[in-house]
């Protein structure tokens, strides 16, 4: 969990950690999470004890040069070195691709606030349950400019060319918000109506006229840490059959 917000408002709402459980319990109520609020430089000791890894959103930049950040780009690469399975969201995508030698920057039309819709451009085995054209919820306004080595973009949009991307089977982004609710983003559009372009408010409020495709998104992230758990398993057999 990477979501600096300590204000009234998200303290009125489920923080990032459950939402991302809830997100991912929507599919697949068996599985259990647990969360690590590494903004307060809380880091998960053992690796080895998790089958896979979410990084969540935040109002952080990654190019902040608070340490937790630092400490988190290191995290990253080393889970990325052991082929555990990472997915990111947002400030989570961002912070990967920077990790791995990407790069990052602002927006060129600035916010991308409220939903939009991405296009399926290269789409990853997982990510079948998507529609070619899905609507997302967005809050940025840094974006990755350059992916990292062997990185694939998986889908874009028209404010970003780098709508999500994968490396291998064991790496997979969004710049988007799946565990977002209808209901949070439109609240979290009034909460910013002072803080923000009068018209990057419009845009948001009138963008909510139709939900986002948030059951379909959370099962192409089931799915990738499934197929990463069973790509990792036939490696394992493979490896054994050599070594017998």
């Amino acid at each position: 969990m990477a979501n600096t917000d300590e204000s009234d408002f998200a303290a009125a709402h489920p923080r990032d950690g459950a939402k991302f459980t809830a997100l991912i319990q929507s599919v697949r109520p068996d599985w259990t999470t647990e969360v690590f609020a590494v903004k307060d430089g809380r880091f998960p000791a053992d690796l080895s004890t998790f089958d896979g890894v979410m990084i969540t959103g935040s109002p952080a930049s990654v190019h902040d040069s608070d340490p937790w950040v630092a400490d988190l780009l290191h995290l990253i690469r080393r889970m990325v070195a052991a082929r555990l399975p990472l997915f990111g969201a947002c400030f989570g995508h961002q912070a990967i691709a920077l990790a791995l030698g990407g790069q990052v920057g602002p927006n060129p039309g600035g916010w991308v606030f409220g939903r939009t819709e991405i296009q399926a451009t290269d789409p990853a085995p997982w990510m079948d349950p998507l529609p070619p054209q899905a609507g997302v919820y967005a809050a940025h306004v840094e974006q990755v400019t350059a992916l990292p080595a062997g990185a694939r973009i998986l889908s874009a949009s028209p404010d970003c060319p780098v709508g999500g991307f994968a490396i291998g089977g064991h790496v997979y982004t969004t710049q988007y918000h799946p565990e977002m609710t209808p209901a949070f983003i439109a609240a979290l559009v009034e909460h910013l109506k002072d803080d923000k372009p009068a018209e990057v408010i419009a845009r948001a409020r009138a963008s909510l006229d139709r939900p986002a495709d948030t059951r379909p998104f959370a099962e192409t992230i089931a799915r990738f840490f499934e197929q990463a758990r069973e790509q990792a398993r036939e490696q394992a057999r493979a490896q054994a059959m050599t070594q017998g």
